[in-house]
């Protein structure tokens, strides 16, 4: 891809969530980008007439939407504010990037699936979401692809980083406190560094694509949550000091897919991306993860 001259102002909703903390640590790395972050206290995405006067004052060539409602366990109890943030959010975001002419990046998620195939799977295989955080990312996806000609739309998974809570940042902390841990296996997916998806984010920015679409990005392979736990504790050198157990059945009130591996192809061959094995990624950070 070859880069544009000028310098495009991108707009990062969701600014104070993990992907968007990650966009604000690598934003120096990145020139020919002016990125304005906004947190949901400074721009709410689920009010039009906020969007309409940010869009007023500045002008945006992107929108890098990371704002989420990602609790997928307490979806189930007030879906409709999930959908109000994962649905109409993404529907006024899309609006307001057709009337301006924005493009439009925006993060979805593998719980799209139902997890039945025992295949990765591709940007075309039928979306079928157990839960109510999935049905609401999915309503998301097709507001967008309804509205817009010009998006992006990145389906993720298992996204860990330091920033904010995630399965990594647990498991590191209960290793410290904890000498057993029951880690379930009857769910396989792939973990994805958020410091990756964030520079391969800038780097679609910043280059000069228009291979429009649906892309799904993770770090390569494969793992089950159990295998996830081992490998943090193996390389942060914690795995002799504590007794890790498997379940294959930890109760949850939301139903989550059991199989959910993203296939990259497209996002490889489409952008001649390097992406990571989830174990290389995992070891290659973990001293920033340690020191915060």
């Amino acid at each position: 891809m070859n880069e544009k001259s000028e310098v495009k102002n991108v707009l990062v909703t969701g600014s104070n969530g993990q992907l968007g903390q990650c966009l604000q640590k690598i934003e120096e790395n990145h020139s020919k980008i002016d990125l304005f972050f906004a947190n949901s206290t400074m721009l709410d995405i689920t009010n039009k007439d906020k969007l309409e006067q940010f869009f007023n004052d500045k002008r945006i060539d992107y929108i890098i939407n990371c704002a989420a409602y990602t609790n997928v366990e307490q979806a189930e109890k007030e879906p409709e504010l999930a959908f109000m943030v994962n649905a109409e959010g993404a529907k006024n975001l899309a609006q307001i990037c057709k009337k301006h002419n924005s493009t439009l990046v925006h993060i979805s998620t593998d719980y799209v699936f139902d997890g039945m195939k025992r295949s990765p799977y591709t940007e075309d295989d039928i979306t079928n979401p157990l839960n109510e955080y999935g049905k609401s990312k999915l309503v998301g996806e097709r507001y967008i692809e309804e509205i817009l000609d010009k998006f992006y739309i990145l389906r993720t998974s298992w996204l860990y980083s330091e920033f904010g809570n995630n399965f990594f940042k647990t498991i590191l902390k209960k290793s410290n406190t904890e000498q057993e841990l029951t880690i379930v296996t009857s769910e396989t997916g792939t973990p994805t560094n958020a410091n990756d998806l964030a520079e391969f984010i800038l780097s679609l920015v910043k280059n000069n694509s228009q291979k429009y679409g649906i892309y799904h990005f993770s770090n390569l392979g494969e793992a089950s949550w159990y295998d996830f736990a081992r490998e943090i504790l193996r390389v942060s050198g914690k795995l002799d000091s504590i007794i890790l157990k498997k379940t294959d059945n930890y109760p949850t009130f939301a139903q989550r897919p059991n199989y959910s591996v993203l296939c990259k192809e497209k996002c490889l061959r489409s952008f001649n991306s390097d992406i990571e094995n989830w174990k290389k990624s995992l070891q290659k950070n973990i001293k920033t993860f340690q020191k915060r």
